[in-house]
């Protein structure tokens, strides 16, 4: 998230930010404000106005605090942003010892993506190196697991994790974007079968006929939703269901 020359440095003072109160044995008076404080009151007014509305002034008038003083904490907003991710990111949920490959790895994705939507700013961080916080290992070493379960080798679980987070982050900036260039008079988002009536007239068979199609046939099917704590948008859905499909078919011919 930094751009500073001096790498490892940066890397040491994120790790000390991200990992901060962790440490066992350490005793004394706790601080009037953390790391984590900040960055709870940076993500609130983040979900509220988005990124562009984040400074140092803002967060120290809502904490009641000087400005100056945040930075004994946060030496710099590219700093605080890993801190925030870490923090939003949360807790994982719980797969339910992970014994079931499908399921368990439909819940993870499930979860991840309600996070994007909870938290949109989220898809406007920059990711400049791999996860490092608490929280977000903790995301990674959860989907690890099913995946090692089902017979995946080392390397192919972790390309296997990095592969469902790159669509399930890919899916939710696509449809971040989509809503957000496309808005009614009152600021509200268009849905997807609000647009497909709006080019109804323009998408026509004889210029467009794979689309049409697709445009007609989704156009028809409106109004199915997924049940289930698991359940995904069809757009997201899908790709995940056929990435399980060949992971599944992949450990079976070996294992077979």
């Amino acid at each position: 998230m930094t751009t500073r020359d001096d790498r490892g440095s940066d890397l040491q003072r994120s790790l000390a930010l991200l990992w901060a109160g962790r440490s066992r044995g350490k005793r004394g008076p706790r601080p009037r404000l953390t790391a984590e404080q900040i960055a709870r009151a940076a993500i609130r007014i983040a979900d509220a106005d988005g990124l562009e509305a984040l400074s140092m002034q803002r967060i120290a008038s809502d904490l009641g605090f000087a400005t100056m003083s945040l930075y004994n904490h946060v030496a710099s907003k590219d700093l605080l942003l890993e801190v925030m991710v870490d923090v939003a990111a949360g807790k994982p949920p719980d797969l339910g010892g992970a014994s079931d490959l499908r399921p368990a790895v439909r819940r993870w994705v499930a979860a991840l993506w309600a996070g994007f939507r909870s938290h949109p700013w989220l898809l406007r961080v920059p990711l400049d190196h791999t996860p490092i916080g608490p929280n977000q290992l903790a995301w990674l070493d959860r989907l690890l697991r099913p995946l090692l379960g089902a017979g995946l080798a080392a390397g192919e679980a972790r390309a296997a994790a990095l592969h469902l987070t790159a669509v399930v982050r890919g899916t939710a900036q696509i449809s971040l974007d989509m809503g957000s260039a496309h808005k009614t008079d009152g600021g509200r988002p268009r849905t997807e079968a609000e647009l497909v009536l709006a080019l109804s007239d323009l998408v026509t068979a004889d210029d467009y006929p794979a689309l049409a199609a697709v445009h007609a046939a989704e156009t028809a099917d409106h109004g199915a939703e997924p049940l289930g704590e698991d359940a995904l948008p069809a757009e997201l859905a899908f790709g995940v269901d056929r990435f399980l499909d060949g992971i599944e078919a992949w450990t079976a011919e070996r294992t077979g």
